[in-house]
């Protein structure tokens, strides 16, 4: 069903699904004296138009709908079952609670505003999806950096922090990388915890139907740090045994890499069916030991598996951290380290215990307490490109395809 004429090829088309007169001269009067908008008015209610709704070149459709009708909301998620996500749809409703709004989020609405409405947040509105769905169509894939633990209490996590919040500060206070650290331990992960914040995601509420996960859902799952940084972690369950479908995970990764510049991977130690698709999209693989002798010759057999398995994939590396170089005395040197490592070994990152524990207890990155502390400054050597000869970025492969060939593997 098409109400007005096709858009010009210059202008935006804007589709108004509405039975209501009042709201209906509302959105006339707001859109209609603009030379840039092709306004299409479809004077019925969703129940009323759903099945025959011809959407072809609107850039947003919006509906007004009665949030407390069974029938309309129903008639709604058959028409969204349709569009998919394009063009996006802004609902307007009678009124606003949290069930409503989880079930519209559900549905993949774009946005949602509530009656009356003022002109200037419409226009706002519109003009919000129709700019993000352009925003993600040109974006660049993520940089995705995945650390990987050879053995258990290593400092992954503070390593994974920390180099999140480099990432998300390379681009200077003007230019901040929109950045994402993804908690994969579902059942000991302890990102949240360093960085005192509430863990969100819920992967059994999207189990059921991981397809209706897209970024409105995510950002109800996403917790924010105050620098900025975005987590995506579970809360703990440290007596039970969790797996999930890996379509689950690779659809919540495949998300994150494509809303974030950079993405960091705080892996478990356990092998799950989606870790293969982890690994083969990371750009940067680090393997994270300690200096032992145990520690060391499990790191090496990590990498020995992985180079094994991904075969072509990232080339993973080993970070020893935690690592004091003694003058006199007994102790593995660093020439050890390359020795048992071999080409695999990039760095190493120095030990400050007592720094390390203040800023998981504050819940804040290290150089927030000091601004000069070595193992920032190793990282960012390590991290922001100083090192860039001797580690390589590695051109990753979209999540759907590591997905298949983790399979095949």
């Amino acid at each position: 069903m098409r109400n007005d004429q096709a858009a010009d090829n210059n202008r935006t088309r804007v589709m108004v699904i509405t039975a209501d007169v009042e709201f209906e001269s509302s959105v006339r009067a707001t859109f209609g004296s603009a030379s840039a908008i092709d306004l299409a008015v479809v004077t019925q209610g969703i129940l009323h138009c759903y099945e025959k709704l011809d959407v072809d070149g609107a850039a947003v459709v919006v509906i007004d709908i009665d949030e407390k009708n069974n029938e309309e909301m129903a008639a709604l998620a058959r028409l969204l079952a349709r569009l998919g996500t394009a063009p996006p749809v802004v609902a307007v409703t009678q009124s606003f609670d949290e069930a409503v709004a989880r079930t519209l989020l559900q549905m993949r609405i774009a946005d949602f505003l509530v009656k009356p409405v003022e002109p200037l947040k419409l226009v706002r509105s519109c003009a919000r999806v129709v700019r993000g769905v352009a925003t993600a169509n040109d974006r660049a894939e993520a940089q995705i950096y995945t650390f990987l633990p050879a053995v258990g209490g290593g400092g992954v996590t503070t390593l994974a922090v920390q180099t999140a919040m480099l990432l998300l500060n390379s681009g200077g206070t003007r230019a901040r990388r929109s950045t994402c650290l993804v908690d994969l331990d579902f059942q000991h992960g302890c990102v949240a915890d360093y960085l005192d914040l509430e863990p969100r995601l819920n992967l059994a509420e999207i189990e059921p139907r991981p397809d209706r996960l897209d970024r409105q859902l995510l950002e109800v799952m996403l917790s924010y740090h105050s620098s900025g940084l975005a987590v995506v972690a579970a809360p703990n369950k440290p007596a039970e045994m969790r797996s999930f479908d890996p379509d689950v995970v690779t659809r919540l990764l495949d998300l994150v890499s494509t809303n974030f510049d950079y993405v960091v991977f705080d892996m478990p130690r356990t092998w799950f069916a989606w870790t293969d698709s982890v690994l083969l999209g990371s750009n940067k693989l680090f393997i994270v030991s300690e200096t032992t002798v145990p520690a060391l010759r499990h790191a090496k057999q990590l990498v020995t598996a992985i180079k094994e398995r991904l075969g072509d994939g990232p080339n993973p590396q080993v970070i020893v951290n935690r690592f004091q170089q003694r003058m006199f005395g007994s102790g593995l040197r660093r020439g050890d380290l390359e020795k048992a490592l071999g080409d695999s070994f990039i760095a190493c990152i120095p030990n400050d215990y007592a720094l390390v524990r203040e800023a998981i207890d504050r819940g804040v990155p290290l150089d927030e307490i000091n601004p000069s502390n070595q193992i920032t400054a190793q990282l960012k050597k390590l991290m922001l490109g100083q090192t860039a000869g001797k580690a390589p970025e590695t051109k990753s492969i979209p999540i759907m395809k590591r997905l298949k060939l983790s399979i095949a593997k």
